[in-house]
């Protein structure tokens, strides 16, 4: 018996032709023309017919209901803008490669990630949807690592084909999430290599860990794993910088082995820091909390 095929939704159809029209126009231009104008098209068109800002101002809502009507009305428009931005950069493949040459780096992680290299030691390098979280994939592979990559396949699956391709285009092995695409990563762990992954999605079940002040259910496998595999686990985040075009990737110090709960906490402050930092940068348009789930309890 064939293996039934999951049906796309309408909107996510919409959604799609909608994005890969942007993108094939886009893909004509200049790569600094085509970043700009990405993020524009996605700020003031497709965010407000894809609903994304209803989702960023109930999130906000939810988290920061003393802010300013005028910062939100700020974040409405700047959260798709780095959306855009961040979809066309990934998509430019090799000229977003050539661009990591001349992003800045800060922070004590990279000291620990060449000293993990020269020993031999498996590290897990995590960040959140923030600023373009492959600019630290890219800037990483520029100074001689190999970085390996688990992604999680996007609801809309005619948009995730192109999508992974992209991302392969930049930084190669990618694991996709599942059973098969993590006995391949976590292989590639053990061997000694660099594994990047993003961890601050929603995950039915998972414990409550404090997220900007509201618990939010969150998986642990990135602590257990650094864990049971003695890997170093090191916060890492592409910053846009104020040209909308630039990239600071700081690679902070490895969060210290403990426990699961403890550790995956200390993740997430050091990604709520750089939220508070530059708010604008994050993906608010994630059903991070779904309180409504968890009414009453």
């Amino acid at each position: 018996m064939s293996k039934s095929v999951k049906p796309v939704r309408l909107a996510d159809r919409v959604q799609n032709v909608l994005i890969l029209a942007a993108l094939g126009t886009a893909m004509a231009l200049p790569y600094r023309t085509r970043v700009r104008s990405m993020g524009w098209l996605m700020s003031r068109v497709i965010a407000p017919l894809a609903g994304y800002r209803r989702r960023i101002r109930d999130n906000l809502a939810h988290v920061r209901p003393d802010m300013s009507q005028t910062e939100v009305e700020r974040l409405v428009r700047a959260v798709p803008d780095n959306m855009g931005r961040t979809i066309i950069e990934i998509y430019s493949g090799r000229e977003f490669l050539e661009q990591a040459a001349g992003f800045t780096v800060t922070g004590p992680g990279l000291e620990a990630l060449q000293r993990a290299k020269d020993e031999a030691r498996p590290v897990i390098m995590i960040s959140g949807h923030f600023g373009n979280y492959d600019a630290v994939r890219s800037l990483v592979t520029q100074r001689g690592f190999n970085v390996g990559s688990l992604y999680r396949p996007m609801n809309n699956a005619l948009f995730n084909v192109h999508y992974v391709k992209a991302m392969e285009s930049v930084a190669e092995p990618m694991f996709s999430r599942g059973r098969r695409g993590l006995a391949q990563m976590l292989k590639y762990l053990r061997d000694g290599n660099t594994v990047a992954m993003l961890w601050d999605q929603y995950v039915t079940g998972a414990p409550l860990i404090d997220f900007l002040g509201k618990p939010a259910p969150t998986a642990l496998s990135v602590a257990e794993m650094a864990l049971k595999y003695n890997a170093e686990l090191i916060p890492a985040y592409g910053i846009r910088q104020a040209d909308g075009l630039s990239f600071c990737v700081e690679i902070e110090a490895p969060i210290p082995h403990s426990d699961a709960v403890t550790m995956m906490q200390a993740a997430s402050d050091s990604l709520a820091a750089q939220i508070e930092k530059h708010p604008e940068q994050w993906l608010w348009v994630h059903r991070r909390w779904k309180p409504e789930r968890r009414a009453g309890k």
